[in-house]
């Protein structure tokens, strides 16, 4: 009998010790983010940015916070909506676009417009953006999400159906742009602007929806548009316009996270994730590009005198931009005068 009840005992105990080792293992993944996005999985954005962020915040939670990542829009909805969809909780990380919500975060337009990226690129570009995020943004037009980084693609350039190389060579082209900046841009070259999503853009140009499309080369893989279009549009030490790029987290979920887990968070999110972001994207530019110079497409660059004409026809666009924001309350020219200083500041370091 006492062998018996010896034998239980140890049994008993190696079964509570087991216990141990399963809470101690349950609470090793204790929190579960989504992160939603439009983009497929192997795109470059995913791939280079998003996929880096997810897994360093796994890693430095000691295994605490695991990222459940669903590209493409598996979360349901339309890439529109990805803000929607961290404010009400559906997902608890989104990427969007913040120019899919036109006019709903003004403040971010002014790094949209036409030119304003020099040839330092999206990396000084990014840094203005966090910067100015943290002064003029975070507490009014994005006080709803927590923002974890903030940053912009490389330079932004036309893919068309038929060469360009002057403004006057738009008139009459059908042209996805993807902000409210560069369709009113595009409106004034003559061209009829066409709102879509980045990942309608393939069937809109092989069924004749549209006859280019404004992206940065770095997207352009992944959508096959070299093998869409043959004919390249880019500018020699500036960029047509750019796009702004939040990564945003459900406010309540991020404010549930014990202070440690919100550590983690804010140690791989903020100004240097931003920057981070900004660099990768555009140097996934060279490959993509290459790509296109391998097809035997034609790859028009406007340089020297010929890019004026371009800024020329861009003038009235920051006209009404600014018009647009002294309505709304908000100092336009203020905010182009700082973007640019910034932009200047930290493309000389």
């Amino acid at each position: 009998m006492s062998l018996t009840r010896k034998s239980f005992l140890h049994l008993a105990g190696a079964a509570a010790l087991a216990m141990g080792f399963g809470a101690t293992s349950a609470a090793a993944q204790e929190v579960t983010l989504s992160l939603h996005h439009f983009l497929p999985a192997q795109a470059n954005v995913p791939k280079l940015v998003l996929d880096v962020w997810a897994d360093n915040v796994e890693e430095a939670s000691g295994g605490r916070i695991k990222v459940d990542r669903y590209p493409s829009m598996q979360l349901g909805g339309k890439p529109p909506e990805l803000m929607d969809q961290a404010i009400d909780g559906v997902a608890d990380v989104v990427w969007t676009v913040v120019g899919y919500s036109p006019g709903r975060y003004p403040s971010t337009e002014v790094f949209e417009l036409p030119f304003m990226m020099t040839e330092a690129g999206a990396g000084p570009v990014s840094r203005a953006y966090w910067e100015m995020f943290e002064t003029h943004m975070k507490d009014t037009e994005f006080s709803d999400v927590h923002i974890l980084g903030t940053w912009v693609h490389g330079p932004g350039m036309l893919h068309t159906n038929k060469e360009v190389k002057t403004p006057a060579d738009m008139a009459g082209l059908k042209i996805r742009g993807g902000s409210r900046s560069i369709n009113t841009f595009l409106n004034k070259l003559g061209a009829t602007p066409v709102g879509m999503p980045v990942p309608a853009v393939p069937e809109g140009l092989s069924k004749g929806v549209i006859d280019g499309t404004t992206i940065p080369w770095e997207v352009t893989a992944a959508l096959k548009v070299p093998e869409l279009v043959s004919n390249h549009t880019e500018f020699s030490g500036v960029s047509l316009y750019t796009l702004t790029f939040v990564l945003a987290m459900n406010k309540d979920r991020y404010e549930s996270l014990p202070a440690d887990l919100q550590k983690v968070i804010d140690d791989n999110s903020g100004l240097e994730f931003s920057v981070f972001a900004g660099t990768t994207q555009q140097g996934a530019d060279g490959p993509a590009r290459d790509a296109a110079v391998a097809r035997g497409n034609n790859i028009v660059t406007v340089e020297g005198d010929a890019v004026q004409a371009w800024r020329d026809a861009a003038q009235p666009i920051y006209d009404e931009w600014v018009a647009d924001m002294d309505a709304k309350g908000k100092d336009g020219q203020a905010l182009i005068d700082e973007a640019r200083a910034l932009i200047a500041k930290y493309s000389a370091e």
